[in-house]
């Protein structure tokens, strides 16, 4: 076996050398992946690891698509907000009520961007995110809702003093209460 042999068939060392190749193409490629999925991680879940500024403020980063979203508990079950100050109350998907420990109540109907809507009344025992804790919350059960999101609505926010400047936005609990 020489390894200047002009026939290929014959030199295994061609054959190594592509494999080689192939093998730290696909550590590049797996490289590039995980450094990108990190960036857009942090592009659009920038709020993942709440930071709580002194003195019981919340400061939070807009995401990649232009909205607050941010971590939080709703009965002490981890879930994920997106704050929607069009929104008159807390709105929760319907199909995780139960996992959520939430009871629906009378039927109403609600107006979403989505168009007119049949909820159900609920009240949220406990519902928390950064320092801010709120108790019997009133919310709705939105059967048109289909992902893991709640918005956090006027319900949750008139208690609060909300400031934004460009790319961020500050919580803070209104003086009084």
């Amino acid at each position: 076996m020489n390894p200047k042999d002009p026939d290929p068939a014959r030199n295994p060392y061609r054959s190594l050398g592509r494999g080689m190749a192939f093998v730290a193409s696909l550590l590049m490629l797996g490289m590039f992946y995980l450094y990108f999925q990190n960036s857009l991680q942090a592009r659009n879940h920038p709020n993942r690891d709440l930071q709580i500024a002194p003195g019981a403020e919340l400061v939070l980063k807009r995401s990649g698509d232009g909205h607050y979203v941010f971590p939080g508990t709703i009965n002490g079950r981890p879930v994920s907000f997106l704050l929607d100050t069009g929104a008159t109350l807390v709105s929760v998907p319907a199909h995780l009520a139960e996992e959520l420990g939430l009871e629906a109540g009378a039927y109403q109907q609600s107006i979403t961007a989505n168009g007119t809507v049949v909820t159900r009344t609920t009240r949220i025992g406990a519902l928390a995110f950064g320092p801010f804790v709120l108790r019997n919350v009133p919310a709705s059960l939105n059967p048109g809702m289909a992902g893991d999101q709640m918005l956090l609505g006027m319900s949750v926010l008139k208690h609060l003093e909300f400031t934004q400047r460009g790319d961020t936005l500050r919580l803070r609990p209104l003086a009084g209460e």
